[in-house]
């Protein structure tokens, strides 16, 4: 039996299958899907969940005249495949293949960046705007996902859109709250009845009777109005969207492409926001997906069979470590408390949550939120370790400087994935995080190369008064780390003695720095430990030692970042410099393995060799 996923190329090729033919293409999909994602790894049970919901919107739309907003671009892969990407879906997140999320670079059916989840609805009404003013009739459709409705950017977003009455389509693919089955039934039967054309022409004609009432009309249509809220609030959960100004349908069964190709037609004809509530299911079609999708959210290579991870894929991480840390502190310091958004599983903070239920916080997508959340109890006798990767720390910045810093607040923030993360791309490297904390006052900056120097170092935070960063990457952890220490703040650590040159680093790249010159006689290695403060003293010492040569190494962008801050604090030393600075250039990089792109950026140890030998 020939396949019909081959016949299908664009969004035309669904439009002239059956609503049957529709529903055999999805089990194809689901399992092109996962024989894909098990070899290339990627965001699973989300976009398992999608797969009618995309077929569906695909059918009745027309994209790319109609504009499709993703809100969370890891659904998206069933978009992908059927917007002429299919052929070169065996290379989603490597180098050079196909983008993990949504990119407008990539295809015209993509129509706005999605890698950070709560920008769907505020690129959607710039677009409804844009549209309207080029008098361009085409409808505009954001999908946006249950967290969204976490993230305040969501509502400010919708508050915009139900305040200007836009015509925007919201589809809020709910694949988290529980509907009852005969609750939903029920709304989903009515919704599709109550958007079809005729109860449409009929609501519309009984309004404007009403409203012809004679005194009292206007009085009595808002009573029928509040009557039928009240009716429908007894149903479904849509009157907060009633109220914002969006017109509620749903809840909808997701995975039932017949009810959603119906309501999706009686809206397209139907003027005005509005918003539809769709219910999937995670992991749909894939039991270890369906009884696991926290893991299966995002996942590596693994065994199609039985979805065990390939061999070598349960190491202990850096995400491990900090679990692990925070379990040993809050045992013994009832002030430790931990919070973070969304991510409870990837910050490695699961067993926590069940130790200490009553001292962990998920505050959802919502890192602004976390922030300020975090500074107040700091400030009221707690210590709260703020676990967020670093390009979600981005989304809290204002509240960094405005309620942590100024305040000097004792919060610790634990930087997960930081520097270069591989495959999931420019949307999600953790390279802006030195250069943007760093400028800001009050602020002590780490940078551990090692699990043993992250360990120590989350334990000296709770000593320091005053906001604490602590970076780390993403992966597992150093398989020899050298010998601890001791930690004194802003303080290096010489790792090798020389006289040549030298070689300033700090986070594990310094163990790349010293195998890049073990061959190399007189270069020293100083491991900077901080990114903040900075050892200014062992910088000029050792500047001066090596006649004024050396090299930083550091996996954050080399705009405003470690490099810059050893270039200020060489400022008016009166000596000829010859140096090279190694980091993330000033360009957005693309995905692939880490060990490819820190090879493609001169950051491994051939790398900094040959920028060590330059110098010389």
């Amino acid at each position: 039996m020939a396949s019909m996923l081959e016949s299908v190329n664009t969004p035309d090729d669904l439009k002239k299958l059956s609503i049957y033919e529709l529903e055999d293409l999805a089990k194809e999909i689901r399992t092109f899907i996962l024989k894909n994602v098990s070899r290339t790894g990627g965001h699973l049970a989300s976009s398992l969940g999608a797969v009618e919901l995309t077929l569906a919107l695909h059918y009745v739309f027309n994209a790319p005249l109609d504009k499709i907003v993703w809100d969370v671009g890891h659904q998206a892969y069933a978009h992908k495949i059927v917007t002429g990407r299919r052929d070169r879906f065996s290379t989603l997140r490597q180098y050079r293949g196909l983008s993990p999320f949504v990119n407008p670079k990539e295809s015209a059916y993509d129509t706005f960046v999605s890698g950070h989840v709560g920008n769907a609805i505020s690129a959607a009404s710039g677009l409804c705007e844009a549209m309207r003013l080029a008098g361009n009739p085409n409808k505009v459709i954001a999908v946006i996902g249950d967290g969204s409705l976490s993230n305040g950017l969501t509502f400010e977003g919708l508050n915009f859109v139900g305040k200007r009455e836009q015509n925007l389509i919201v589809v809020l693919n709910d694949n988290k709250m529980s509907i009852s089955n005969t609750v939903g039934a029920l709304a989903d039967y009515l919704s599709r009845m109550m958007t079809s054309k005729t109860v449409r022409d009929l609501k519309e004609e009984v309004k404007s009777r009403i409203r012809k009432v004679p005194v009292f009309g206007d009085r009595v249509f808002r009573l029928v109005k509040y009557v039928e809220n009240n009716l429908k609030g007894m149903i479904t959960p849509g009157v907060l969207f009633e109220e914002m100004g969006l017109r509620y349908v749903g809840p909808i069964d997701g995975h039932n492409i017949s009810h959603m190709v119906e309501t999706f037609r009686n809206i397209s004809r139907m003027k005005g926001p509005i918003i539809i509530h769709v219910h999937t299911e995670k992991g749909h079609g894939y039991k270890p997906a369906q009884r696991d999708p926290e893991h299966y959210h995002g996942v590596g290579s693994f065994n199609l069979k039985n979805g065990e991870p390939e061999a070598g894929g349960r190491k202990q991480t850096y995400s491990h470590v900090f679990g692990d840390t925070m379990m040993s502190l809050a045992s013994t310091d009832p002030r430790v408390i931990a919070i973070s958004a969304a991510m409870t599983a990837g910050t490695g903070l699961k067993k926590f949550a069940h130790a200490f239920p009553e001292r962990f916080y998920d505050v959802g997508i919502a890192e602004g939120h976390a922030v300020t959340m975090a500074a107040a109890m700091a400030l009221n006798g707690l210590r709260p370790y703020v676990a967020i990767y670093s390009t979600f720390l981005q989304r809290g910045y204002d509240e960094i400087i405005h309620d942590v810093a100024l305040q000097k607040a004792p919060v610790v923030f634990a930087i997960d994935r930081a520097g270069l993360v591989g495959e999931d791309g420019p949307t999600h490297h953790g390279i802006f995080d030195i250069p943007y904390l760093r400028c800001i006052p009050n602020i002590t900056l780490m940078v551990p190369r090692d699990q043993v120097m992250l360990f120590h170092m989350l334990k000296e935070a709770l000593k320091i008064q005053g906001p604490v960063a602590i970076r780390y990457p993403r992966g597992a952890v150093e398989p020899n780390p050298l010998e601890y220490k001791g930690l004194e703040i802003g303080k290096a650590e010489v790792l090798r003695d020389g006289d040549k040159a030298s070689v300033f680093c700090c986070g594990p790249l310094c163990y790349s720095a010293l195998e890049a010159t073990r061959d190399i006689d007189g270069v020293a290695v100083i491991d900077l430990v901080f990114a903040k403060p900075i050892d200014d003293h062992a910088i000029r010492d050792f500047v001066a030692k090596t006649s004024g040569r050396f090299v930083v190494v550091e996996g954050s962008s080399v705009k405003g970042g470690i490099g810059s801050s050893v270039l200020e604090t060489l400022d008016g030393m009166d000596m000829p410099l010859k140096f090279k600075l190694l980091g993330i250039p000033d360009r957005f990089v693309e995905h692939g393995s880490v060990g490819s792109l820190t090879k493609l950026l001169n950051l491994d140890a051939e790398g900094i060799r040959k920028a060590v030998k330059a110098i010389l």
